[in-house]
């Protein structure tokens, strides 16, 4: 205990080291405000959306309900066509924590019973103010700005004792000096491991993520800061000067977390290439349009093909009918559905090959960990399409008997309308990628104090 006292004054001795401590636990706060910040103000979006949407549907309603008074009814395809519903994605209680692509992706999206592909991708947009620097969240300041501290406490551990001529008394009491350099590591990542995760701890407390959300991330960022105070470690022993550990330090903090993650990325976007969505919505705007100029039947068979439980419904033999128009829409929809699918495959694809790439890139890998802990990735955005997919086909089952049948739609049957399950997803650990930053961080770790020991 006395040794450890003795280490710990030793380190407070130091300005650099007691200034990394405070800055990165300054940070650490600064990106946990932020991050609660930027979700408080999304959900105060969605709130501010739902109001304003829950007036428009109402107004209407109103408007397409007034026939009711005179005919006892309304045209439920006037209805479905002018009605919108609301759709929205609001953020989990770890979203502060790694904002991801919730800047990048729309939260909220009102749907009708028209085509769905082209409501759902006319809208994808990207800001790109936001696009090029990302959020200040944890997961930045975890992966690019922690390593930076590593390297303020850990490239002179060697180096500073063989200048000041203590290195060879260190080395030649071999158990002593095993135990002084693991203390040693062992009080560093200490100090930088509570630094950045107590104010994490309380953001987890105030977005109501709990202790499991909390043991999650620290789980994660332990193993991280695991890597580079091994590295770190390893690179201390090699290293002649502190200036010359310092440069291998940062060199690597530069390859590891910028220029090789650079590189893999436009390696995976040469091999899986991906077309924009908003040619998917095209494509189905093109073959409604297109089917206006098609006789009847032949759309009519399209959206039999799909949903056979119509077929034997009167068939339309005037110049316009409800029914026609959104057998057409869906008919659009089934025409692009190929193309949709091969869409989100290549997108997959590509979350994938960057799962892979974490495997190697500790960088990567631990931005794969926490965007799926947070519920801001790819897969994230796309299970919001599917429950809008899910949604818009209750929606089309709701109204179908009142279009096919010609069933009249009054007051009490707009009150049945379904809704929307908006519910906040939690996200997952991903349990291949936390096994390789297991592996990757402790060996790397084993490996630092391994050389550490044999330093003369």
């Amino acid at each position: 205990m006395k040794t450890l006292l003795l280490e710990l004054r030793q380190i407070a001795h130091s300005r650099l080291a007691v200034g990394a401590v405070v800055l990165l636990a300054l940070l650490s706060a600064l990106s946990v405000w932020t991050g609660l910040h930027a979700v408080s103000q999304q959900r105060a979006t969605l709130e501010r959306i739902a109001a304003s949407h829950a007036h428009d549907r109402a107004a209407i309603l109103a408007t397409q309900l007034r026939a009711v008074s005179k005919t006892g009814s309304a045209e439920a395809g006037a209805v479905g066509y002018y009605l919108p519903h609301l759709t929205v994605n609001p953020p989990s209680p770890l979203a502060f924590a790694a904002i991801g692509g919730r800047d990048l992706q729309p939260s909220a999206l009102r749907v009708r019973i028209l085509g769905l592909h082209a409501q759902l991708y006319e809208s994808e947009s990207i800001n790109p103010e936001l696009a090029m620097p990302g959020r200040f969240d944890f997961a930045f300041v975890l992966v690019y700005l922690t390593p930076l501290f590593v390297i303020a406490l850990m490239h002179d551990l060697v180096s500073s004792e063989r200048e000041a001529g203590r290195l060879r008394l260190l080395a030649s009491l071999p158990k002593g000096a095993a135990n002084t350099w693991r203390r040693r590591v062992g009080l560093r990542y200490g100090l930088l491991w509570l630094a950045a995760l107590l104010p994490l701890a309380v953001g987890t407390l105030v977005a109501g993520a709990g202790v499991v959300g909390f043991a999650q991330i620290a789980l994660v960022a332990t193993l991280y800061l695991a890597f580079w105070f091994g590295l770190a470690a390893w690179v201390a022993a090699r290293a002649r000067t502190s200036a010359g550990s310092a440069a291998i330090l940062l060199a690597s903090l530069v390859g590891l977390t910028m220029i090789l993650p650079t590189l893999a990325d436009a390696g995976i976007a040469r091999l899986s290439p991906v077309s924009k969505g908003v040619e998917l919505a095209l494509a189905q705007r093109q073959a409604v349009h297109s089917a206006w100029d098609v006789p009847k039947p032949e759309t009519f068979e399209k959206f039999f093909r799909t949903h056979p439980e119509w077929k034997d419904t009167a068939p339309v033999t005037g110049r316009f009918h409800w029914k026609w128009y959104y057998a057409m829409h869906q008919a659009g929809d089934d025409a692009v559905a190929p193309s949709v699918a091969q869409y989100r495959a290549s997108m997959m694809a590509r979350e994938d090959w960057t799962a892979r790439a974490g495997l190697l890139l500790a960088s990567v890998n631990v931005q794969v960990l926490l965007h799926r802990l947070a519920d801001t990735d790819l897969a994230s955005q796309l299970a919001y399409h599917d429950r809008i997919g899910a949604y818009h086909t209750r929606l089309r089952q709701f109204f179908y008997p009142y279009l096919f049948d010609e069933r009249p739609f009054t007051p009490g049957d707009a009150a049945k309308l379904p809704v929307y399950d908006g519910r906040a997803m939690k996200g997952t650990l991903a349990l291949g990628q936390l096994l390789a930053l297991a592996v990757l961080a402790l060996l790397l770790l084993a490996a630092g104090l391994r050389t550490l020991r044999t330093v003369r």
